[in-house]
């Protein structure tokens, strides 16, 4: 396939918006002179401000994602990389994750809650848009599955995860009056319920891709831990906590092992696209 000047025009857009992204990263982290994260909108962002607040060490996953990301913008940015059909699909999308990505840094670091949760819950949006835009274009080639597949997976399973997290801390903080360490922990369980399914959701709608729902069991696992070692305290929303992750990694591992896509079908029956792949 030739490639054309607006594909060119995707690569240099895609390494931009990542450059983006992390700059606005190192601005969120406070290396520019700002204020960290954790210490932002009144420390609503920060571990102890909700029983779903994940604990720290769960941020981690950040390093990753970014090292993916800038991996993914500069493999991309290959000649090899400028006419394919999957890379015209995804490409754009995952420049306009990356560039979400930054703004919600930036709407924490100089405006206030509720302009977080909107830009996360786009950001949610276009990850969800992105990655299937991967299931329905597959490829078996092993750069395509780390360098897209996997980020823009672990991207959406994580994001997925803080939108609760980002959605508590704003009601908690600004719209829902203090409550009762009962009341607290019984909303606590039936959301992470929510986010269980919400993750056999994407594990059906991905088609079994492993990648979302380890993000997900990430955060889920130092929900828990946080609950059992920080305050607020909540051992039923740390149990249910880790209940869940182990949810949302054993559904997309059943669908690989037995083989059963979205569809309801064995994977054994491949689509044309993924025949083409595998010779």
């Amino acid at each position: 396939m030739r490639a054309e000047p607006r594909d060119l025009a995707r690569q240099i857009v895609v390494i931009a918006a990542v450059v983006f992204m992390i700059i606005a990263a190192m601005v969120g982290v406070g290396l520019f002179g700002g204020t960290n994260v954790r210490e932002l909108q009144g420390g609503a962002l920060d571990a102890d401000s909700t029983v779903l607040s994940p604990g720290r060490q769960a941020f981690s996953i950040w390093s990753l994602i970014y090292v993916l990301m800038i991996a993914y913008a500069v493999w991309q940015a290959l000649p090899g990389q400028r006419a394919r059909e999957r890379q015209r699909a995804a490409g754009w999308w995952i420049a306009v994750t990356a560039v979400l990505n930054g703004c919600w840094l930036l709407a924490a670091q100089f405006l206030n809650l509720p302009a977080t949760v909107v830009v996360i819950v786009l950001l949610v949006a276009a990850l969800s848009v992105t990655i299937r835009i991967l299931v329905v274009h597959p490829s078996g080639r092993w750069t395509d599955i780390v360098f897209a597949d996997a980020t823009v997976g672990l991207h959406l399973g994580w994001v997925s995860l803080a939108t609760v997290a980002n959605v508590t801390a704003w009601l908690a903080a600004e719209v829902v009056p203090a409550q009762s360490e009962a009341a607290s922990d019984a909303w606590g369980i039936a959301v992470l319920v929510v986010v269980a399914l919400l993750g056999v959701a994407i594990a059906w709608g991905t088609r079994g891709r492993l990648a979302p729902g380890l993000a997900m069991a990430w955060g889920l696992v130092w929900i828990g831990v946080a609950r059992t070692t920080d305050e607020p305290d909540s051992t039923p929303v740390a149990v249910t906590a880790w209940i869940a992750a182990a949810i949302v990694v054993v559904v997309p591992l059943v669908m690989r092992i037995t083989g059963i896509h979205s569809t309801g079908f064995r994977s054994s029956a491949r689509t044309p696209a993924e025949s083409e792949q595998v010779r």
